[in-house]
């Protein structure tokens, strides 16, 4: 595989009994790239991003990942028993080993480190949600996947939220591949948009996305508008698989 080449999907399908979850999917996801998918409710985001994991095996097509692969995960939903004492230092280290010092440093990089003989239960969620993602950074991951990491936060942590996904994207120089809703937020910091439906409707760019006529059927001119502001300024046309208009492939 090349150098910064994570991972390659290649005609993913998934069904469960006669229901279609996925169909055809291919996709690249590279080092120092953020991937992030869109979708209606029911497109088969969570289970790409499970099947990206690992945490699924029952799926056709190939997966290709770069020998040795680390990968750090946010599921959308994290349940914590409240009535158990827990603090976030004993939080980070469930499921894996990491030292006092690899603790204090994850935590730092979320913003967070002051919280670690907090217990989990007195956190809020934005606070929650910044301590788990300092979580999926332990090990020196090569890829985040994060699904739907700004949930029950509200909009300012939202907007921290995303940018502090590209630092640490920046930082860690990894690979992050997203779930979002937030189309109006995330597209800033967005290199490559997958917009799925079952199937990938279209791939490329944020402002190719925006105006591919599958992505208009999914999501309206409006939605299209709201995240035209984070396109690039130039002075080509991509057409809207998101190549410069003219452009030769000899």
């Amino acid at each position: 595989m090349e150098a910064d080449l994570l991972l390659r999907a290649v005609d993913l399908g998934y069904r469960i009994g006669d229901r279609l979850i996925l169909d055809g999917v291919g996709f690249e996801l590279r080092r120092a790239q953020i991937t992030t998918i869109i979708g209606p409710n029911g497109a088969g985001k969570s289970t790409l991003t499970s099947i990206v994991n690992g945490l699924l095996r029952d799926y056709s097509g190939v997966v290709e990942r770069a020998p040795d692969l680390r990968i750090g995960y946010l599921p959308q939903r994290v349940y914590v028993n409240t009535l158990m004492p827990l603090t976030v230092a004993r939080l980070m280290q469930l499921t894996r080993r990491a030292s006092a010092a690899e603790i204090r440093a994850a935590l730092a990089r979320t913003g967070v480190e002051e919280l670690r003989a907090r217990q989990v239960n007195s956190l809020s969620a934005g606070e929650l949600k910044r301590v788990l993602l300092a979580r999926t950074t332990l090990g020196a991951p090569d890829l985040l996947v994060l699904d739907e990491p700004t949930a029950g936060v509200d909009i300012t942590g939202e907007a921290q939220m995303y940018e502090l996904i590209g630092d640490l994207r920046d930082e860690l120089d990894c690979g992050v591949l997203l779930v979002s809703h937030d189309l109006h937020l995330v597209m800033s910091r967005t290199d490559q948009v997958l917009c799925l439906n079952r199937h990938l409707c279209c791939s490329g760019k944020p402002e190719s996305v925006s105006r591919h006529p599958e992505y208009l059927a999914l999501f309206g001119e409006q939605a299209a508008a709201a995240i035209a502001i984070y396109a690039h300024e130039h002075d080509h046309v991509h057409d809207v698989a998101g190549r410069p208009e003219g452009h030769s492939h000899d």
